[in-house]
């Protein structure tokens, strides 16, 4: 048995049916006016939730998150419409809800009725006054007010540094062949003949007449010679300087949609 402390903790959550599927949002409790133990819960079903559906509570269970009824959904969407009359049930409305939901129905088994022989139900729970005056009323919960917010997602684009790789500033020694030329002087022996003159005929009888001689000239020439030398030709360092790019990105974002169940005018 459900309790009315129960009931109030599940106003505004969940309704799911016997195949697990949710009906509904739970709305207004109605008790029985003699025990004030819950004897009918309206359920808003329908497009939005614009329509409200009544289900009786006896076989009703609580779950872990909301109301569980051994009945379908669509066996709830198609109850009969009943439309309270000042916050009761009729006993004739009680009696066509148990009839279609093949219950026994059965008025004088205590199921409590006001002094008029009408079901009511506590206006503490799940019940929203209009007080100040809207035409309609709230069937999503007790908190919200006569307007719907409509809200849609946006994206927040931004931009975080991150390592993206790192550069390092090395020397090492590598060979390479080098080739120039270098002027290089050599001697030769070369035969210089000059006649005999008044100025030279002492020195060339100054000898035998007759003999062998011999004479030696030394000849040199340059070699080349190739050592190395190290002279500073430039400096390297590492910087970093900064590039802006474009680039696209993407994600999903939820919108919601507003629609309306039933004969209305748009302004």
């Amino acid at each position: 048995m459900i309790t009315k402390e129960q009931v109030q903790e599940l106003i505004g959550r969940e309704a799911y049916g016997s195949d697990g599927d949710k009906i509904g949002k739970l709305g207004q409790v109605y008790l029985d006016d003699q025990t004030g133990q819950p004897e009918f819960a309206t359920v808003n079903t329908g497009l939005f939730g614009m329509s409200e559906s009544f289900i009786p509570l006896a076989d009703a269970s609580v779950t872990g998150d909301g109301l569980a009824v051994p009945f379908s959904k669509d066996r709830v969407k198609d109850a009969p419409n009943v439309s309270p009359d000042g916050g009761h049930l009729s006993p004739e409305d009680e009696q066509r809800l148990y009839e279609y939901y093949g219950l026994d129905y059965d008025r004088s088994a205590g199921l409590g009725y006001d002094e008029s022989g009408d079901l009511g139900y506590d206006g503490s729970v799940g019940d929203r006054d209009d007080v100040d005056g809207t035409v309609g009323r709230d069937t999503s919960g007790p908190t919200t007010d006569d307007a719907m917010t409509r809200s849609e997602e946006r994206l927040d684009v931004g931009t975080r540094s991150e390592e993206a790789g790192r550069v390092r500033l090395r020397k090492y020694v590598e060979t390479e062949h080098v080739q120039t030329t270098v002027p290089v002087q050599r001697e030769r022996a070369v035969i210089e003949r000059e006649p005999i003159t008044d100025e030279n005929f002492d020195e060339a009888t100054s000898g035998p007449e007759i003999s062998e001689e011999e004479h030696e000239v030394v000849l040199h020439e340059e070699k080349p010679v190739v050592s190395t030398h190290a002279e500073p030709v430039e400096r390297v360092r590492l910087g970093k300087e900064q590039r802006t790019d474009q680039e696209t990105v993407s994600g999903e974002v939820r919108k919601e949609r507003i629609e309306t169940d039933g004969d209305v005018d748009n302004r």
